[in-house]
């Protein structure tokens, strides 16, 4: 049984009506896009984090105001 396959034109890539994208113009747009995508998330990932960090630091316990705690004998004397 012969293979089925669909005769190539001289011009591969994406036909419209009116022009022809390049098959390898398609290769570099998405080439592209995904190695900005990947740039993108590096850079994202390193600001949550930095975000994340300064979060903590302004609730360590040391810049938090000190509460007045009542004594344990003053607890047990009111009940």
């Amino acid at each position: 049984m012969p293979p089925i396959t669909s005769q190539s034109s001289p011009n591969p890539g994406l036909n419209l009506v009116l022009f022809s994208i390049p098959q390898s113009f398609i290769l570099e747009i998405g080439t592209a896009s995904i190695l900005l995508l990947l740039t993108s998330e590096k850079f994202t990932l390193k600001a949550l984090e930095s975000i994340g960090q300064a979060s903590e630091e302004l609730f360590r316990g040391d810049r938090l105001p000190i509460l007045p705690f009542p004594n344990h004998d003053e607890i047990t004397n009111k009940s």
